[in-house]
């Protein structure tokens, strides 16, 4: 590599190691929050795949459950949807809608590869879209199974749902 290309890619790594090291305290203030939300606490225990920042992000980008009629109307509203226009008897293959919130589906999404694993409560179904589709397709599809479920998780718990976090400091006497 040339001197130029080596000061040039030193240059780079140092900028990265400082956008880390700035993502760092804001990462640990997301989990702290994620920890205290009944929300965020609720997606983590029950979904498999979701940790404490993709809760956070599900929490945060879906908001109260309640307004949505069906758990298919949280799917659409995250952008996970597939558009099918026809005409005239005739169906070409759809792609994503992509009109929601991009942290929702990619918290879905980074969820949803955990379906490829062999523990995940998903996997039979992820093995079964894989062989009609791709890897990647068959994660769509269990996120948009995840983005489901957690709308029924959060509208289940109410206004608990979108409450506050509890406080962790100590009550005066």
């Amino acid at each position: 590599m040339s001197p130029a290309g080596r000061q040039t890619m030193g240059t780079g790594l140092v900028m990265v190691d400082d956008f880390d090291a700035q993502l760092e305290p804001l990462s640990a203030q997301l989990v702290a929050l994620a920890k205290t939300q009944p929300g965020c606490r609720a997606l983590e225990h029950e979904l498999y795949g979701v940790g404490w920042l993709t809760a956070v992000a599900v929490v945060a980008e879906l908001g109260d459950c309640r307004r949505f009629h069906s758990a298919d109307q949280a799917v659409r509203c995250s952008g996970l949807d597939i558009t099918v226009h026809e005409s005239n008897g005739k169906r070409p293959g759809g792609h994503l809608a992509r009109q929601g919130p991009q942290v929702l589906r990619w918290a879905l999404f980074e969820a949803a590869q955990c379906a490829a694993r062999k523990g995940s409560p998903d996997h039979a179904y992820y093995l079964k879209v894989r062989e009609r589709i791709d890897h990647n397709r068959a994660c769509l599809s269990v996120a948009r199974k995840l983005c489901r479920r957690a709308c029924r998780i959060l509208r289940d718990l109410g206004d608990a749902a979108m409450a506050p976090p509890a406080s962790q400091e100590p009550k005066a006497a």
